[in-house]
């Protein structure tokens, strides 16, 4: 699968550049290049960046392993994953990874949820018996990663604020509603893909249980109006955070929660007579074997969605799509938030940048703007995801990871725009 869809992102960006230039467009082969080089450029950047924090989260996963942490979170949630992941043996180390990867990825800490994640795939690798095609728990584990299930989108909150919203949490409820739409969606992909027993007792029941949780956070929301807001607000205005000053109570809440991770892993190390500054150098080491196998696919993908953009392939789909909403004589407003959908599957910083882009040109406020954030907090950078997590461990046939993984990317966009016409009109 990836070898057609990597090709095929080099075909589609040819062709989009050969239009261009019988366009006029004499620039469009230089930017491709340029866009090749930058990309490599890139990636070797992200792993420099990723060594070091793959090094930091290792070392202190090792520590929360030989502590029990792990294992108990493994216990835990062991029921539900025999029937989502029954290959997978009970109690295996890699529940109790997958579910802290979980837990940091739904509030927000991308920086602890990727080393987590990476260290779980590896965990679940030790059970694969073909090392280079994907297992039913390795894909169920990516694809549920690529749906980006956050419960707080502090970073979305933080942009809005930077950009002069007078209630940045105002997309809080249309992300919740959108990327639970994406996660459902990917569950139930998968679960088709390899026929798991969904309507299991133990599986309603989570389902139920997870349901209620959600069911309760919109009654609040919207049974008070906007109090659940106004009560966020009042205490964010009360403290004099407003404006820029946001950024600051934003990072403070997530670094906190961060820290306090940190210092649980510790804490319970030293309960349980555990070396932690020894466990923490032998997992840190650790990192490097897992470091130095991620650039190839890395530069592989990123090269390939560099040239896709830079050909102008994006632009023409979009005008398609913009021209398709006109004939059929629907508002189309929502089109011009979809450049953060389309570019967030291949780029986070791209997709960022889009939607700040998208805020400063039609107002923090406008349908445009706040539908591109509530896209940027219902989706991931699935390509991004899938080079990292499975390049970790050699994965080369990703089987249909990658179908179900763009499904949750489909089902996280349309949910955005449905839902962001109900909540804005």
């Amino acid at each position: 699968m990836l070898n057609y869809l990597w090709l095929g992102f080099f075909i589609i960006a040819a062709i989009s550049a050969v239009i261009r230039l019988l366009g006029g467009d004499v620039d469009v082969f230089a930017n491709m290049v340029t866009g090749l080089f930058d990309m490599a450029k890139l990636s070797v950047d992200i792993m420099i960046i990723l060594f070091g924090t793959l090094t930091l989260w290792m070392g202190l996963l090792k520590i929360a392993e030989r502590s029990g942490l792990v294992d108990v979170l493994a216990k835990c949630l062991g029921p539900l994953f025999q029937r989502l992941m029954p290959e997978v043996p009970k109690g295996h180390p890699s529940i109790g990874l997958i579910t802290l990867n979980f837990t940091a990825n739904a509030l927000g800490l991308d920086n602890a949820a990727t080393p987590i994640g990476l260290k779980a795939m590896k965990s679940l690798q030790e059970l694969n018996p073909s090392k280079t095609v994907a297992t039913n728990a390795q894909i169920l584990f990516l694809v549920l990663n690529a749906s980006s299930l956050t419960l707080l989108p502090i970073n979305i909150f933080i942009f809005r604020g930077q950009q002069g919203a007078p209630d940045p949490t105002m997309v809080f409820l249309p992300i919740l509603l959108a990327t639970s739409v994406s996660t459902l969606t990917g569950l139930l992909s998968v679960a088709f893909m390899q026929r798991l027993k969904l309507l299991d007792p133990v599986v309603l029941l989570w389902f139920a249980g997870i349901g209620f949780f959600l069911g309760v956070f919109v009654c609040i929301s919207v049974g008070l109006t906007s109090t659940s807001y106004n009560l966020l607000n009042y205490f964010i205005y009360s403290l004099g955070l407003q404006g820029t000053s946001l950024t600051t109570f934003s990072s403070l809440l997530g670094n906190i929660t961060l820290f306090a991770i940190i210092l649980l892993f510790l804490v319970a190390g030293a309960c349980r007579k555990v070396p932690v500054y020894d466990t923490f150098l032998e997992g840190a080491k650790e990192a490097f074997d897992v470091a130095k196998n991620l650039l190839p696919y890395l530069v592989a993908m990123l090269c390939a969605i560099g040239v896709l953009r830079a050909s102008g392939a994006l632009d023409y789909f979009l005008d398609l799509i913009r021209y398709f909403f006109n004939f059929l004589g629907t508002d189309t407003r929502f089109v011009d938030a979809l450049p953060t959908a389309l570019v967030k599957p291949f780029s986070g910083n791209a997709a960022r940048g889009l939607m700040i882009e998208t805020m400063q040109h039609y107002g923090v406020d406008s349908f445009p703007a706040l539908a591109a954030a509530t896209m940027q907090g219902s989706t991931e950078t699935t390509f991004y995801v899938l080079a990292v997590y499975f390049g970790s461990v050699g994965i080369q046939r990703v089987r249909h990871a990658v179908g179900c993984a763009l499904l949750c990317d489909i089902a996280g966009v349309i949910a955005s725009i449905l839902i962001c016409y109900w909540f804005f009109g």
